[in-house]
């Protein structure tokens, strides 16, 4: 029997979180590990809603920190299931600050985390597959399969040691 689609907008989450004295460094400027986290629990949160089943973070893709992040500021995340596998999940997060003051708001960083669904054994589970709705999630859907294409595909294995004769830093 398959399972139906369910449409990302279903996975939807959003959390918000004052930062505080205590989660930044001397310089006033927010931990990267405090973003990290809030990422982490949204995209959890996303990826729950979509499989109905509790979910382990398996990857984060590349995070760049655009802009920082200051004390007094509101950070507000962002997440959606763009894309399911037979038990994964890719959830695409965005992260904006906002001087509640001002109203001025920037994005401060994006990513992309992958989830598994795992049963009451902590063995992984199928999920229901993503069913896109409209031009933005086929795109994301489309995008995410890229992703996850690239992100399988073998690797060349590396050569340890350089073979004789070959160019090294010594004597430099």
């Amino acid at each position: 029997m398959d399972t139906p689609g369910r449409r990302p907008a279903e996975s939807d989450a959003i959390m918000s979180e004052l930062m505080m004295p205590n989660h930044a460094n001397s310089l006033g400027n927010i931990f990267g590990g405090v973003v990290l986290s809030l990422v982490d629990r949204v995209g959890a949160v996303a990826a729950m809603r979509h499989a109905r089943r509790q979910c382990v973070t398996v990857s984060v893709d590349k995070v760049d920190f655009a802009q920082p992040v200051h004390v007094g500021e509101l950070i507000t995340a962002y997440a959606r299931v763009n894309w399911a596998g037979r038990t994964s999940m890719e959830v695409g997060v965005k992260v904006c600050a906002e001087d509640v003051v001002t109203g001025r708001r920037h994005e401060t960083n994006s990513c992309y985390v992958t989830y598994v669904a795992i049963d009451a054994d902590g063995r992984p589970v199928a999920v229901p597959p993503v069913a896109p709705d409209g031009p933005d999630d086929e795109r994301r859907f489309r995008e995410a399969a890229e992703r996850r294409a690239a992100r399988t595909r073998p690797r060349k294995p590396r050569d340890p040691d350089p073979p004789d004769g070959a160019d090294t830093d010594e004597g430099r």
